[in-house]
């Protein structure tokens, strides 16, 4: 390594950092394996493409400081950015765990009292069909013990039997249709939940990784930003 000229060992450094191949953790790892190359990769020719790369808005002038050290305050203010978005991203998916949350409870007391329902109207249904059946017994010989309690409860239906049975059919049929269509929205909402959970964990897990905000927000600029600034940089390319 001694043998190799500060000239040679520059334009390395400068092929690497232009081919894209060295990033700003390389040439920190690099600074910290010896004075000569802690030397080589200060310069701001190194980190100038980086800074421009990677913090397109950043236009270093005559008067700013080290293009290393204004790599490094604008590093730190994006990773401070990066974390904000990260806690707004947990709010709004605990907020909406706390949602799909509530309507599942939501379902669950309508499913329950669909199904209060629907056992109140079969239970009605069956008496129905019992005066139904004691009515057309009425019409043929019967003992007169059996008679009287099938008369009993004919005269105790006030309303008639045969409209009122046909109700109570269409009722419980979409009783039924209501609990199965409770059902699947009860599935989906949990599917949601559950993949509200999981992005949950990933969050936590990698926090100080981009987070797309629902609106775009300055994440989607910073993105566009930066492929006008690769956009850019092609052009220029080709055209040279």
């Amino acid at each position: 390594m001694a043998v190799l000229p500060d000239e040679l060992w520059r334009k390395i450094l400068e092929i690497g950092v232009q081919s894209s191949g060295f990033t700003y953790k390389d040439l920190c790892c690099l600074s910290i394996c010896c004075r000569r190359l802690r030397r080589l990769s200060d310069e701001d020719p190194l980190w100038n493409p980086l800074l421009s790369s990677d913090f397109p808005s950043c236009h270093p002038s005559s008067t700013s400081p080290s293009s290393k050290s204004l790599y490094k305050i604008r590093f730190e203010k994006d990773k401070e950015r990066r974390i904000a978005a990260h806690r707004r991203a947990i709010f709004r998916k605990e907020s909406q765990i706390a949602e799909h949350s509530r309507k599942l409870r939501d379902i669950e007391n309508r499913i329950i009292q669909e199904s209060t329902k629907m056992r109140e109207t079969a239970a009605e249904l069956s008496n129905f069909r019992k005066v139904r059946q004691a009515s057309a017994a009425l019409k043929v010989w019967q003992p007169e013990v059996i008679r009287g309690r099938q008369k009993q409860l004919v005269e105790q239906c006030v309303v008639p039997a045969e409209s009122r049975i046909h109700a109570l059919e269409m009722e419980l049929r979409l009783c039924r249709q209501q609990i199965m269509n409770l059902k699947k929205s009860h599935r989906d909402e949990k599917h949601r939940l559950d993949t509200a959970k999981e992005e949950l964990l990933s969050l936590n897990y990698h926090p100080v990784r981009e987070h797309k905000s629902e609106s775009g927000g300055e994440n989607s600029y910073y993105i566009k930003a930066k492929k006008r600034s690769h956009g850019l940089e092609g052009k220029q390319r080709k055209t040279s």
